[in-house]
């Protein structure tokens, strides 16, 4: 199982950013999906994810501002980031769960990827 992050980059405050999961070795509709950042010198945080059943959840720090979505077909899930701030700069990493449901705790995720950094400055 592979999760490769990309999307990343520098913003300025206010901007858009989509990052992009792509899966391989797995078939992707049988998993949860979820987005986690960690921002210099802080705990990972879990910030969205999107169920088998496609329903998604977000954080209270991107909701309204953040939307997670997924293509099983392409076995890519995104994130869609609107209403950029300085405080979203982190790495973003992707990870699956084999439930059914969405869980904030990191160790019911069994894979991860690499991450990709975003970048919110003028």
């Amino acid at each position: 199982v592979q999760l490769q992050a990309s999307g990343g980059g520098l913003v300025q405050p206010g901007g858009s950013l989509r990052l992009s999961c792509v899966a391989s070795g797995l078939a992707l509709d049988n998993y949860s999906v979820a987005w986690f950042r960690q921002a210099p010198g802080k705990k990972r945080e879990w910030i969205s994810c999107t169920r088998k059943s496609d329903i998604s959840y977000h954080a209270n720090s991107v909701k309204g501002r953040f939307a997670i979505s997924r293509d099983n077909a392409k076995s890519t899930v995104y994130l869609q980031m609107s209403g950029l701030k300085p405080e979203d700069t982190a790495v973003y990493i992707c990870a699956t769960s084999t439930l059914e449901y969405c869980v904030v705790e990191e160790h019911m995720y069994n894979a991860w990827g690499q991450g990709t950094l975003v970048t919110v400055s003028s």
